[in-house]
């Protein structure tokens, strides 16, 4: 079934395909690659052995580029709206990169891995628009662009145990590193304490036959093998965004609630005149969380209404695997976004009601200093 799809889709394949289908994984197309949503275990048995336990995600289907060169940070700087002036070797920051008006190109995580050596980590389906905007965007800038996303495999080792499966199973000395920290290993490997799952956790990027070795030396030892479809649930109960949901050229980290890491002290970077408006004057509309008081399941693109009439949508929704909630972020007018506001939501030809809640369905579990 999976090679078959990847045939007729023409999606590309991660360096891990061949494993996945001979583990018996449903295969479905995602960001343009033939990956797996689960195993022959359930989604549901996947989930809880990252929060009970550890799994590991074939994740070689994010784009990797580098950034290098006199002017590196002062790029990175133009490009990105956190802050990685002065930053120590070995920090990791979360941010997005806008357009002029506001809306997001794509969110990623751009790795410090010297004083001119930048390592960024995009999403699958934005890799080709995100390359094409960052050429764009280094005219008057001494830099190398590498886009390395072919270079790398990667995997996400996550859970309670992640840690201790990452020094015994494959021997990587990881314990010293707090959340949002990395470090270059032997043989070009970097290792980073980071994952989208709100657990304590590891991602590891390595050339394509590291990444096979390890995965075999992860599933030999009995780590569960887990698909995008328990990555989906755990990102979700964490209230951590997916782009194309939560995020988008039309959703602005303003709008959705991510302006921690939208930097204005900083002087200047695309979007910076847009977002900064959109802070001080307001957003029509707003990401919000919903609770359901009932077990129905609202899902992508159902209608928000207020006394019957749409004041937004569902952009993801499922009844909670760790905390048997019926909950869903959703983008609705700014003027019912106040936490504690009564909302109903359209479920096929049933109303049923709800209230606005935190984004945050679960407490994350990182290990922070």
């Amino acid at each position: 079934m999976g090679l078959q799809h990847q045939l007729t889709k023409k999606s590309k394949c991660t360096c891990l395909h061949d494993k996945h289908l001979k583990m018996g994984a449903m295969m479905v197309e995602f960001g343009g690659f033939d990956m797996p949503l689960l195993y022959q275990s359930s989604i549901i048995q996947e989930h809880k052995a990252v929060r009970e336990h550890v799994g590991v995600f074939d994740v070689s289907h994010m784009g990797e580029m580098t950034v290098g060169g006199k002017d590196a940070e002062r790029y990175i700087q133009h490009i990105f709206t956190n802050d990685v002036a002065n930053a120590p070797v070995g920090k990791i920051y979360y941010g997005m990169m806008c357009m002029n008006n506001g809306g997001t190109v794509d969110d990623l995580l751009i790795y410090k891995m010297g004083e001119s050596d930048f390592f960024l980590v995009v999403n699958a389906a934005n890799i080709d628009k995100d390359w094409a905007w960052m050429q764009q965007q280094a005219e008057g800038f001494d830099i190398e662009l590498v886009n390395a996303s072919d270079r790398y495999g990667q995997l996400a080792v996550q859970g309670p145990e992640a840690e201790e499966i990452m020094e015994t199973v494959l021997q990587l000395p990881c314990k010293e590193l707090s959340f949002y920290e990395c470090k270059r290993l032997s043989q070009g490997i970097i290792v980073s304490r980071t994952g989208y799952t709100g657990e304590d956790g590891f991602e590891i990027y390595a050339e394509p036959d590291i990444i096979r070795d390890f995965w075999d030396k992860l599933i030999g030892a009995g780590v569960q093998a887990c698909g995008l479809g328990c990555r989906d649930t755990l990102r979700f109960e964490a209230g951590l965004p997916l782009y194309g949901e939560e995020l988008s050229e039309e959703i602005s980290p303003v709008m959705a609630g991510l302006t921690m890491f939208v930097k204005f002290n900083k002087p200047e970077f695309v979007g910076r005149e847009a977002l900064l408006r959109q802070k001080t004057e307001g957003v029509a509309r707003r990401l919000v969380g919903i609770e359901l008081h009932d077990k129905a399941i609202p899902r992508h693109g159902y209608s928000v209404l207020k006394d019957g009439k749409v004041i937004g949508e569902v952009t993801t929704g499922y009844h909670t695997i760790s905390t048997d909630k019926s909950v869903c972020m959703a983008l609705v007018d700014t003027e019912f976004a106040a936490i504690g506001t009564e909302v109903e939501i359209q479920i096929r030809k049933k109303v049923f009601t709800g209230v606005v809640v935190k984004k945050i369905f679960y407490e994350k579990k990182y290990k922070k200093n």
